[in-house]
């Protein structure tokens, strides 16, 4: 005798071969690879004036390296300036190559239901940095920093995880932007070493 639910489960005429499209992608996945950089030149790695500041992408997802899991880029701060303020739920942590200047992190409750919501906390945190340290950025925590140097410019290497973006928690929201952001600028060479102060 059927249970029940029978004349509910068996309905339906649709049939697709999806599990077979996971034994393919895996089967297929060395021969796309062999085709991915696993060596990215300088020249190969793409400028950009974001809404964060200037920005030299070292490993992005759509660059086709071999990276899976990990967005890199260089941040240039020019001198006595700040990069945009954000807020992501991705933990960060960035590398000072040069430089000396400090953070500004504010920390956010955050309630997750049927819903997404956060909620900036009163305190907002200051922590200084030079050449050599490393800063890590709390999930969630709305953060800017700042070059305290008026005549050098400061460079971090900037490293996130993907991972989030792939469970459908890209939560990323940009505050406040970077003073020398303008999105007409084209950016070569010449237009970066401006930038170096």
């Amino acid at each position: 005798m059927a249970w029940d639910e029978a004349t509910k489960w068996t309905q339906g005429d649709l049939s697709e071969p999806l599990y077979q499209h996971l034994l393919d992608d895996a089967t297929e996945k060395p021969e796309r690879d062999s085709h991915r950089k696993k060596i990215v030149k300088p020249s190969e790695m793409p400028w950009e004036m974001s809404r964060q500041g200037l920005l030299k992408h070292l490993i992005n997802e759509e660059m086709n390296t071999r990276m899976e899991t990990v967005d890199v880029y260089m941040q240039i701060i020019p001198p006595g300036s700040r990069s945009g303020k954000h807020r992501h739920l991705a933990e960060e942590c960035l590398y000072v190559l040069e430089g000396e200047g400090y953070d500004l992190h504010t920390d956010c409750d955050v309630e997750i239901t049927d819903t997404y919501h956060w909620r900036p906390q009163a305190e907002e945190k200051r922590f200084d940095w030079e050449a050599g340290d490393v800063i890590y950025i709390p999930p969630n925590t709305i953060h800017q920093h700042f070059n305290a140097n008026p005549d050098r410019p400061v460079r971090l290497i900037s490293a996130i995880n993907r991972i989030y973006k792939y469970c459908g928690l890209n939560d990323l929201e940009q505050i406040e932007d970077a003073p020398e952001y303008d999105p007409s600028v084209v950016l070569n060479s010449e237009t970066v070493k401006k930038y170096m102060g």
